[in-house]
């Protein structure tokens, strides 16, 4: 696919398409190392671009990961608190990126952050039911009563809640493994605390079939392969 240089050089730097264009013309820009002055140059997707001495993406779209910390919002701007994409290092920060679904300010793990929209609503679409993994750590144990309730799609308030899973990991069921085909308002904590139990710690694991980089330590992210996506787009409730 071909695309108009000050195009690429406004998205990938976060620039006005007119600052990219004096950018340019500047000649602060190479393709394949030779500086190009004129703004409406086309380059193709094996095309190495740099500006001032960066090399530049030429996808279309980008998927980050985050290992989302406590203490952060799901949101890409907010006056008062920090946001997921302040965490973004400079040179992955570029101009329509949001967080794909919220989770809590003290709910941690899997974050997917893009600019593509339609993935973005694809994955949350109740239609299409992609599970959502959690752990989650309670301040007492819960029993089996507390199981069917959750696998039979539980009434909570007003609502019938699609069907999720829910195991222990530890012997005294504190510790839990959730899995949720919907996203509801604080769904973990409302549905854990229908039955007199507080949850503790909520992390997010996976999204579809894929799950956190365990390599990634709070707060670190990465982009996301196109391999990966698949993983998550292929994924069918179970």
């Amino acid at each position: 696919m071909m695309t108009r240089l000050d195009k690429l050089i406004s998205r990938e730097l976060n620039i006005s398409r007119n600052d990219a264009k004096a950018l340019i013309k500047k000649g602060c820009v190479t393709v394949n190392g030779a500086p190009v002055t004129s703004s409406d140059f086309k380059c193709g997707d094996g095309d190495s671009v740099e500006a001032d001495g960066k090399t530049l993406s030429k996808n279309e779209f980008v998927y980050i990961m985050m290992n989302k910390p406590a203490g952060y919002v799901s949101a890409t701007d907010d006056k008062r608190e920090k946001t997921v994409l302040d965490l973004l290092p400079e040179e992955m920060k570029r101009r329509g990126l949001f967080p794909a679904g919220r989770l809590d300010k003290d709910t941690t793990g899997f974050m997917l952050i893009t600019d593509d929209g339609a993935f973005a609503h694809g994955i949350l679409s109740p239609k299409r039911h992609v599970d959502k993994t959690y752990i989650a750590n309670l301040d007492k144990p819960f029993d089996n009563a507390v199981k069917a309730d959750f696998e039979n799609g539980m009434e909570l308030g007003n609502e019938k809640l699609l069907h999720a899973e829910l195991r222990a990991l530890n012997k005294d069921s504190t510790v839990a493994e959730v899995v949720l085909r919907e996203g509801q308002y604080h769904q973990v904590k409302r549905m854990f605390k229908k039955h007199g139990i507080t949850v503790t710690a909520l992390k997010r694991t996976a999204i579809g079939g894929l799950s956190l980089d365990e390599k990634l330590g709070e707060g670190g992210c990465r982009y996301i392969t196109a391999d990966e996506l698949e993983k998550i787009t292929l994924q069918n409730s179970r």
